[in-house]
């Protein structure tokens, strides 16, 4: 789907009815009347034209923001609940922010004087905008950089969108879902798909827990539903797992390992179970649907306008759906010079299948040698009584550094398993990776830290 630069989300929406919604933690909005009214006290007129901070605390009413602003604010800039206030003056500055909406009771710091700050929240108003010309609006997204502050990558709903296919609603009403925050990359593909697809979208809170929501998601008939392996894994280790049925189960934002794969399909058997590849600057590239880890290599020359390549081990990406720029003072390009977008990300081919292995700037240097942890942690993963794990190094006189496994059981057994099962992992690891790679201790740990992005926190001994 490639909306024109005369298409809007509200145009897109021009005919909703009362049965599709938008639902949060604490309320529901049908899209029909917030497409005859407004989620911003009817004050959306006075953002024509503008560079938008969209800054709430809750996610339904960033959603409600967005739709009622693309096409009128020149620039929406969307900023997750959870970004470092300290660094919000940069991305002002770098993005020429005017206004403001917010939800929040607290005024946000460091707002220029004379920027317009608008309220949002899901009780709607009625109102009456001038669609008849819709701006091209600008969407720029906030993704860590190298130096701590932000990246602002700029795209527009064309190139969000390019890659969402409409599905069929006829027979029965579609009902998304996902763990994601849609202020980012992988959950802003979800609100789209949503939106641009005639389906409804029940959202994630980060005030309630894990078993709260897959509840809550339950009850709304979730039919299609996505998230990192990481949220996948804490998922399927809640009592409310079984709450939800969905028909289409996503994974994207980390390698999704065979372990993952085989567990999300034996736990909803009537699903169809997709990983997918994306990233901020180079978008959706391909999804794979097999069941299998990994994607065949004929798939770098069979995605419709996506040009892939793997060079150096790295893939590369070229298409419309790639982001256009960097706002601010950052000399970096997004592309080289033949428009291609290098993602960092490793692949191995093994018997015409090409395998994700980890990202090039995480690689564990033991010794002169190369580990990359999810590597590993794909091998450790396989064991049957392993939940999930983290690989990660700890310095060493000798070789410079280790590899140390932190691991998640499924379930608390004996104490006297735990050298038994030690030993089995690290059998495991024997048998299938080379000696550097092989973890030089395994700990068991209750749990393992995510972080707002949805992928494991990943740090150092």
């Amino acid at each position: 789907m490639q909306p024109d630069s005369q298409v809007s989300l509200w145009n897109a929406l021009s005919a909703a009815g009362e049965s599709r919604y938008l639902c949060g933690a604490d309320a529901r909005v049908s899209l029909g009347s917030l497409v005859r009214g407004s989620a911003l006290d009817g004050r959306g007129e006075e953002l024509r034209g503008r560079s938008v901070l969209v800054a709430t605390a809750d996610q339904l009413t960033a959603a409600l923001a967005l739709i009622e602003l693309d096409g009128i604010a020149s620039r929406l800039v969307l900023c997750p609940s959870d970004f470092p206030p300290e660094r919000l003056p940069f991305v002002i500055n770098s993005a020429g922010v005017d206004a403001v909406v917010s939800d929040r009771t607290e005024p946000l710091p460091d707002l220029p004087g004379k920027t317009c700050l608008i309220t949002c929240s899901p009780k709607i108003v009625p109102a009456n905008y001038d669609r008849s010309s819709p701006l091209q609006t600008e969407w720029v997204l906030l993704t860590s950089g190298t130096t701590g502050l932000p990246k602002l990558v700029s795209h527009t709903l064309a190139s969000l969108a390019g890659a969402i296919q409409k599905v069929n609603t006829s027979a029965s009403p579609v009902v998304w879902s996902t763990f994601y925050d849609i202020r980012r990359y992988g959950g802003l593909q979800i609100f789209l798909r949503a939106v641009l697809t005639g389906s409804s979208l029940v959202l994630s809170s980060a005030q309630e827990s894990t078993t709260d929501f897959l509840t809550r998601a339950g009850a709304h008939g979730v039919t299609h539903i996505s998230g990192t392996p990481s949220h996948w894994r804490h998922a399927l280790m809640s009592p409310s797992a079984h709450m939800i049925t969905p028909q289409y189960v996503r994974l994207s934002g980390e390698i999704a390992d065979q372990a993952i794969l085989n567990h999300l399909q034996s736990s909803y058997p009537q699903a169809r179970v997709a990983h997918a590849f994306a990233s901020t600057e180079a978008g959706v590239a391909f999804d794979v649907t097999d069941g299998l880890a990994g994607f065949p290599q004929k798939t770098l020359a069979n995605i419709p306008g996506v040009d892939m390549r793997v060079e150096d081990g790295s893939l590369r990406i070229r298409s419309s759906r790639t982001a256009a720029r960097y706002l601010g003072h950052q000399s970096q390009a997004i592309t080289d010079a033949e428009g291609f977008v290098d993602t960092g990300d490793m692949l191995e081919l093994r018997n015409d299948r090409y395998y994700f292995v980890g990202r090039r700037d995480g690689v564990i240097n033991v010794g002169g040698l190369k580990v990359h942890p999810e590597e590993v942690e794909a091998v450790i993963n396989r064991h049957p009584d392993v939940q999930m794990s983290l690989v990660r190094s700890r310095k060493n006189p000798i070789t410079g550094a280790l590899v140390v496994a932190d691991v998640v059981l499924k379930t608390d057994g004996p104490k006297e398993r735990t050298r038994e099962l030690q030993h089995d992992i690290l059998s495991l690891c024997r048998n299938e990776l080379s000696s550097h790679k092989v973890p030089a201790k395994i700990n068991f740990v209750p749990a393992l830290a995510v972080a707002e992005t949805g992928k494991l926190v990943r740090g150092h001994a």
